[in-house]
């Protein structure tokens, strides 16, 4: 990932990490946020990945967590 790249996605993650701090853990956060953007790695998308990424990783961590 470039770094241009990197700092679109950090906003993102850091939304999510607030967003979700009473239910996941940042760790589990950022390895939402590092799996839902390789799966655009290939993709056509360029700029619409950190908007990708942050519908994706709400999507994941929204449903119940059988780990808690």
């Amino acid at each position: 990932m470039d770094v241009r790249e990197e700092e679109a996605i950090r906003a993102p993650a850091d939304r999510l990490t607030a967003a979700y701090s009473a239910t996941r853990s940042p760790a589990e956060v950022k390895a939402a946020v590092a799996e839902a953007h390789a799966s655009f790695e290939d993709r056509r998308v360029g700029d619409f990945v950190p908007v990708l990424v942050e519908r994706k990783v709400r999507a994941v961590l929204g449903r119940p967590s059988t780990a808690h």
